[in-house]
């Protein structure tokens, strides 16, 4: 398995629906296209909203997985 290597890095843990969302929006507007984010969550909502933030906003969901209560997500600007 090939490691994902991230540009930058958002800690969201502790934060709530939608501020992770929000955030995520931020960061990703202030990177190049192709560099890839790393979104850290606890929210248990963050999933689904994830997937569905990155459908929306053209941006691509390289990986997402659960480790402990940490949901761990990689984006890449697409555009």
């Amino acid at each position: 398995m090939t490691t994902l290597q991230e540009d930058k890095l958002l800690d969201c843990s502790g934060m709530l629906c939608p501020v992770p969302v929000i955030k995520t929006s931020k960061a990703i507007k202030e990177m190049q296209v192709g560099q890839v984010l790393k979104m850290i969550s606890t929210d248990a909502g963050a999933p689904p909203d994830m997937v569905a933030w990155a459908r929306q906003t053209g941006n691509e969901l390289l990986d997402s997985h659960q480790e402990g209560k940490q949901y761990i997500f990689y984006f890449r600007k697409l555009k």
